[in-house]
């Protein structure tokens, strides 16, 4: 079971079943799920499983549009929110789920799928490097920490 986070407010759990996941097992699963009020999509086991699969590399293309200065963070977020009617923007998703969760899924994406396209951003890799995963520590893309100025987000950190 993969719930999304924070698995109280949010109402998908992926099933991913294994090539060896029995019948039993998995109506078990699924059952446990549907006790949750959960709504149930179901994968095969590869990398990345559904949401994260196209999830991650989304973000990552965020932080590749930031990274080469297409646009600022602020216009990045708010043309994904305005323009495809997404929640919340790419950046802001990042910062919430951890920019250090975001790179180790578009690590394991990168290896497991052996595609290019899998790349993490530098931009990604050094703000975790500097200790910017987001919310968690209060600075990530923005800056969270209270009476902070807004924290330009520049490629060259």
């Amino acid at each position: 079971m993969h719930f999304m986070n924070p698995p109280p407010i949010m109402k998908l759990v992926e099933i991913v079943r294994g090539a060896d996941t029995s019948d039993e097992t998995f109506h078990a699963t699924k059952a446990l799920a549907e006790r949750f009020h959960k709504t149930i999509i179901c994968s095969q086991d590869y990398s990345g499983f559904i949401v994260n699969r196209i999830l991650m590399p989304m973000i990552n293309e965020a932080f590749f549009t930031l990274y080469t200065g297409v646009a600022t963070k602020e216009d990045i977020d708010t043309a994904m929110k305005l323009g495809t009617n997404h929640p919340i923007g790419p950046l802001e998703l990042a910062d919430f789920i951890g920019l250090d969760v975001c790179l180790s899924i578009m690590k394991v994406l990168h290896a497991g799928l052996g595609d290019s396209k899998y790349a993490p951003c530098p931009l990604l890799v050094r703000y975790v490097d500097a200790g910017r995963v987001g919310r968690k520590c209060g600075v990530g893309v923005y800056d969270y920490r209270k009476g902070s100025e807004p924290m330009k987000a520049s490629p060259r950190l």
